[in-house]
C-alpha cells in the first residue's frame, strides 16, 4: 500500500508518527485544504511528469500551476504530465497520493520555488487521505530531490 511506503521513508527520518490521516478525502488540493483547515496555497502538491522518457515529480505550492516557458526552459520539453493510469506504476503513488516519499528507484524529485514563501506546507503521504506538516526546510532535508526550480505560476489574481 502507497501510505505504507511513504510512512516507511519517513520512519528514517523520525516522522512516520507526524502523517495525519482523515476520514475524509485529501485527493484534491481543495479537499485537502478543507480537511487540514488552511489555505490551499499551503498544500504541497505532487506533480508527475514524463521527461526524457522518465518520469520525475515537481513539488508547488497548492495554488499554482505549471508555467509551460518556465517548464521548458528548465527541462528542455514541453511539460508532459503522466496519464492517470501510469502514475502508480512509474511513481509508487496513485493520484491522490502522489507525494515525494517512498517513490519508485529513479524517480527524480524537484521542488518548486513557490513552496519557499509559506511557513508551513502539507504534503500528501501515498494515499488520498493523508498529509504531514513540514516547513519547506524540513522537506528540503527529507526530501532525496535533485535540486530547486521554478517552474511554476500563482493561480491567484
Amino acid at each position: 500500500m502507497s501510505i505504507e511506503r511513504a510512512r516507511n521513508y519517513l520512519k528514517e527520518y523520525g516522522l512516520d508518527k507526524d502523517i495525519m490521516e482523515f476520514d475524509v478525502s485529501s485527493a484534491t488540493v481543495a479537499m485537502a485544504a478543507q480537511a487540514l483547515n488552511c489555505k490551499e496555497a499551503e498544500i504541497a502538491k505532487t506533480l508527475s511528469f514524463m521527461v526524457n522518457d522518465e518520469p520525475i515529480l515537481i513539488v508547488a505550492a497548492g495554488d499554482c500551476k505549471v508555467d509551460n516557458s518556465k517548464f521548458k526552459s528548465e527541462f528542455c520539453t514541453k511539460a508532459k504530465m503522466l496519464s492517470f493510469e501510469v502514475v502508480e506504476e512509474l511513481i509508487g503513488h496513485a493520484v491522490g497520493g502522489v507525494c515525494p516519499f517512498g517513490v519508485n528507484e529513479g524517480v527524480k524529485i524537484y521542488l518548486d520555488a513557490s513552496l519557499k514563501s509559506h511557513e508551513a506546507i502539507y504534503p500528501a503521504c501515498g494515499s488520498s487521505n493523508s498529509a504531514i506538516k513540514l516547513t519547506p526546510e524540513k522537506l528540503e532535508s527529507i526530501t532525496k530531490y535533485e535540486k530547486w526550480v521554478d517552474v511554476c505560476k500563482s493561480t491567484q489574481a
